[in-house]
C-alpha cells in the first residue's frame, strides 16, 4: 500500500515537531584535528557510522561530515526505550488519520517515524549529513522503495541521504530515486561487478563495499587469514568508479563501509569516502600513520591456506570485473529502464551466462542464510561457490539484508509491544 498523502502530510509534521535547524551550525562545538585532516588532505571525506548521539559527541570533529544509520544501530537506539513515548504517539496519529490501516502498514510507518526522527537528531546536533535506511520488508518492491524513499529526503532534503539496499529491486528503486533528486546511498555491495552495475545503471549518489564481513568470511572458516579481502575488493572496486567518473559515465562516488580497525585507515587511504565505527575512530585517532598516501592503485595480495584457492568459494568474483560482463552492463543499459523489472534484470545476466550474479533465491534458502546469522556457514554454500551458481558477492549480500532483517524485526517487535 502507497501511504495516502494526507496520513503522509500527517506524519511530517509528527517527525518535524520542534525541529528548527539552523543549517550550516552545529548545535555543539566542534573541534578540529589534525589526525582526521591529514586524512581529509589524502582526499577521503569522512563518515561515521553509528546512531549513538552520546558516543559520536565524543569523536565527531569538525573534519567529519556525515553520519550512517542502519536497521542494527537504529534497533540499539530504540531498545533503550528512548522513543516509546514517540511510538504511542505516533500510533495514535497514523490511527486517527488512517483507522482502516494494517498492523504491518503501522509497524512500517512507526519504523519510519522513529527512523526520520532520530536523524534529525543527528543533524540537529552534529550539522551532519545523514543516511536513513529504508524498512527490510521492501527490498523487493521497487514502487514502495520509492514512495518511501521520496518520503524520507521530503523530510530533510537538506541532510538526508535515502539508503537502499542492493537487489534486483534496489537497483531500479535507487534509480528512479536519483532520476527525481533523491540522493542514495546504495548500500549491501560486496563487490567491484555489483557497484559497476550499480553505477552505470543506477548512477546512485554513493556505492559500498562491506569489506569487513568478507575479511571474516575467510578468516572464521580457515580458508586464509582474511587479511585484505576486503581491501583488494574495496580498491578495485574505487578504481574502476574513479574510471566511469573520468569517463562521464556516472556520478557515484565509493564507500568503505564495514571497518573493522584503525590500521584499515592508512591501507585505504585515498578511498571517496570511510564510514567508520566508533571502534575504527578511536584507534586510528589514538595511534594515527605519520606518511600517509593515497594507496588507491594498490592491490594487495591476499594469503589463503595451504591447499585452497579463490575457486573454491568464488573469490575472484569479489574484485574481478570481466569484459563480458561489462558488455552485459553496456547492454543493459541501453534498453528503456521503465521497463526493466527484478526479474528482468535476473533474466539479462543469465542469457549472457553471468550466472549467480543475481541469484533467484528459494524460501530455503533464505531461511538457511537467515540462521546462518551475519556470516553464512561455509560448508552449507561450498559446492554451489565452487561451481559458480552463487557468488560470493551475492550470498554475503543476502546474509547481510537477512541480518539487518532481524534486527528489524527487533525493533518491530518493541513497537508492536508498546501499541
Amino acid at each position: 500500500m502507497i501511504i495516502a498523502e494526507t496520513v503522509n502530510q500527517r506524519i511530517r509534521d509528527l517527525v518535524r515537531e520542534g525541529f528548527d535547524h539552523e543549517f550550516g551550525r552545529p548545535s555543539v562545538k566542534l573541534d578540529r584535528s589534525p589526525v582526521w585532516q591529514s586524512v581529509k588532505d589524502i582526499g577521503t571525506e569522512l563518515w561515521i557510522d553509528s546512531g549513538d548521539l552520546d558516543e559520536v559527541s565524543t569523536l565527531y570533529t569538525a573534519e567529519f561530515t556525515a553520519l550512517t544509520t542502519n536497521n542494527t544501530l537504529l534497533n540499539k537506539e530504540v531498545q533503550k526505550g528512548i522513543y516509546d513515548g514517540l511510538v504511542g504517539e505516533a500510533a495514535k496519529a497514523i490511527r486517527d488519520t488512517a483507522p482502516h490501516i494494517t498492523e504491518q502498514e503501522l509497524l512500517l510507518e512507526i519504523a519510519f517515524v522513529l527512523n526520520a526522527r532520530h536523524g534529525l537528531k543527528l543533524v540537529d546536533r552534529f550539522d551532519a549529513y545523514v543516511s536513513v535506511e529504508l524498512h527490510t520488508d521492501l527490498a523487493g518492491d521497487v514502487d514502495r522503495s520509492v514512495s518511501y524513499g521520496k518520503r524520507y529526503h521530503a523530510i530533510c532534503p537538506e541532510r538526508f541521504f535515502v539508503k537502499v539496499p542492493l537487489t534486483a529491486a534496489g537497483f531500479l528503486a535507487a534509480r528512479r530515486l536519483g532520476e527525481g533528486g533523491v540522493p542514495v546511498n546504495f548500500t549491501l555491495g560486496f563487490s567491484a561487478r555489483q557497484n559497476y552495475l550499480a553505477a552505470r545503471l543506477t548512477n546512485p549518489r554513493f556505492v559500498n563495499v562491506f569489506m569487513g564481513r568478507l575479511n571474516s568470511f575467510v578468516a572464521d572458516y580457515d580458508l586464509g587469514s582474511g587479511e585484505n579481502v576486503g581491501e583488494k575488493a574495496t580498491l578495485s572496486t574505487q578504481r574502476e568508479v574513479l574510471k566511469l567518473r573520468e569517463a562521464g559515465r556516472t556520478r557515484s562516488r565509493l564507500i568503505g563501509a564495514s571497518m573493522r580497525d584503525g590500521a584499515q585507515v592508512p591501507k585505504l587511504a585515498g578511498l571517496d569516502i570511510f564510514t567508520m565505527p566508533t571502534k575504527v575512530v578511536r584507534e586510528y585517532q589514538t595511534r594515527p600513520s605519520a606518511n600517509l598516501v593515497s594507496r588507491v592503485q594498490d592491490d594487495p595480495e591476499v594469503p589463503l591456506a595451504s591447499g585452497v584457492s579463490f575457486e573454491d568459494f568464488n573469490g575472484g568474483a569479489l574484485w574481478e570485473v570481466p569484459k563480458a560482463f561489462k558488455k552485459a552492463v553496456e547492454d543493459l543499459v541501453k534498453q528503456d529502464a521503465s521497463k526493466l523489472t527484478p526479474e528482468a534484470l535476473q533474466d539479462h545476466f543469465e542469457k549472457v551466462g553471468i550466472k549467480g550474479f543475481l541469484p533467484r533465491w528459494s524460501e530455503e534458502d533464505i531461511k538457511t542464510v537467515s540462521e546462518d546469522g551475519k556470516i553464512p556457514v561455509y560448508d552449507t554454500w561450498k559446492t554451489r561457490l565452487a561451481s559458480g551458481a552463487v557468488g560470493l558477492d551475492a550470498l554475503m549480500n543476502i546474509s547481510a539484508l537477512r541480518s539487518f532483517a532481524t534486527d528489524q524485526k527487533a525493533l518491530d517487535d518493541r513497537v508492536r509491544s508498546l501499541l
